[in-house]
């Protein structure tokens, strides 16, 4: 199976988020990847990258998604070379990055053009058969 990437920059502000969680959970499903509690994982990991880069990052937001077969990795670049690190939970957050850690096999934070790059990759998706239904067809799912 080939590889499949997408990658787009995110407009800042309060939406963020919901409108990056949206535009991935379409691309996973045009992909194949239609597994409603996997693809339900897959948005709280972007939700959560998002919201981090958007909080604590700098300058601009691009978010890719990669995908090879039964793994597919999502990454949330911002222009802060601050490394995210988990911390205790309280009433301001906290919970993103544990939530990362519940839905992903890893994450890594790597150096990206002058800030940094989060890399996620997620639990291998659980039904193989439904993208081969897709490979080489050029057809979309229903």
């Amino acid at each position: 199976m080939t590889a499949l990437t997408a990658h787009f920059d995110v407009p800042i502000g309060p939406d963020s988020p919901g409108t990056s969680r949206q535009a991935v959970v379409d691309i996973l499903r045009v992909w194949g990847y239609i597994d409603d509690l996997w693809v339900a994982d897959a948005a709280v990991v972007v939700s959560e990258l998002v919201t981090n880069a958007v909080q604590h990052g700098a300058g601009s937001v691009t978010l890719g998604i990669e995908a090879y077969g039964l793994h597919v990795i999502i990454s949330v670049a911002d222009g802060s070379s601050v490394i995210p690190r988990r911390r205790e939970p309280d009433g301001r957050g906290g919970r993103g990055l544990l939530l990362v850690e519940a839905f992903t096999q890893h994450w890594t934070v790597e150096d990206h053009q002058g800030g940094k790059r989060v890399r996620a990759e997620l639990q291998p998706y659980p039904r193989l058969e439904d993208l081969h239904t897709q490979a080489g067809t050029g057809r979309e799912h229903p």
